[in-house]
């Protein structure tokens, strides 16, 4: 079988138990929206570095431009979007902000995703 095949069903046979159970189980419609926005935040590779930073260090503006070689203005604009998508949290220490990953959860999502493009 060519990659290119399409694979679909032999017929028109639905299987009602099964389309019942899945529909059962299915979140509502704005969960999906949600999940798509958050993974939406993985798009793009300068977020990537900048979690994989903060993955590894709690970091200011001005450690994260050093390290990946931009402006502290790009490093702040990408922060505000991580931020709003709640991944990256930040606590001022005096005139410093310092900023970490969100949560457990947000470590575990970044870690199996650089597991998975292990494989």
């Amino acid at each position: 079988m060519e990659n290119s095949e399409i694979l679909a069903c032999d017929g028109d046979a639905i299987r009602e138990d099964v389309v019942n159970r899945v529909r059962d189980a299915m979140p509502e419609g704005r969960c999906f929206y949600d999940l798509a926005e958050l993974y939406k935040m993985f798009a793009d590779h300068t977020r990537v570095r900048i979690m994989w930073a903060l993955s590894c260090e709690e970091m200011c503006v001005c450690d994260l431009a050093a390290l990946l070689g931009m402006t502290k203005s790009a490093i702040s604009h990408q922060l505000k979007s991580l931020r709003i998508a709640n991944l990256v949290k930040y606590q001022k220490q005096g005139k410093n902000v310092y900023y970490s990953l969100a949560d457990s959860h947000v470590k575990r999502i970044f870690e199996e995703g650089f597991e998975h493009i292990s494989e």
